[in-house]
């Protein structure tokens, strides 16, 4: 009935063996105290891939440059598909680094505020500061930090702390109940 189906189930079973890898995964024990709320961590992170590939698909549409930066954004919200909606997911996630990449007036102060406030701490205050702008005031070095940050650094480092989150329950498995 499902032969083409099988085909292609076979074609990836012969070259990545994911039968193997489906038994490992579900041999493990789960221990008799374990609830919905320890689901939370596989939550995040289908949370996470949904925003990766959604965050992917506005890569497409956004041009991080100060003059281009908030008709671009305007441009995903009222005229691509479903742009709206997937701008809102984004800011309710990423938001601090992805606050400026409107460029308009609240992510320009907000940039400016965020940024400024190492300035307080003594001796390497003011070169934290022009680290985390590019310069010495907020400008096109700063939209483009602050775009790898969004779009780069801070995925990879998330990923990161999830892989290790992961491997550190298949290694030691499930804590017991507080």
């Amino acid at each position: 009935r499902f032969t083409y189906l099988n085909k292609v189930y076979d074609w990836f079973e012969e070259r990545l063996e994911i039968q193997a890898i489906a038994d490992d995964i579900t041999s493990k024990y789960v221990p008799p105290h374990v609830n919905i709320f320890y689901c939370l961590g596989g939550i995040t992170l289908t949370c996470f891939l949904v925003q990766v590939a959604t965050g992917f698909a506005m890569t497409f549409y956004y041009r991080p440059t100060v003059t281009e930066a908030f008709a671009s954004v305007q441009y995903i919200m009222t005229e691509a598909n479903f742009g709206g909606v997937v701008l809102a997911v984004l800011t309710a996630s990423f938001g601090v680094t992805g606050y400026s990449l409107p460029r308009d007036q609240i992510g320009y102060w907000a940039v400016k505020i965020v940024t400024g406030v190492p300035d307080a701490i003594p001796v390497v205050g003011s070169p934290l500061v022009e680290l985390l702008r590019g310069s010495a005031s907020v400008g096109q070095s700063t939209l483009t930090r602050f775009y790898s940050l969004h779009t780069f650094v801070l995925p990879l480092l998330t990923a990161v702390f999830m892989l290790m989150h992961f491997l550190m329950i298949r290694k030691q498995g499930i804590s017991g109940p507080l």
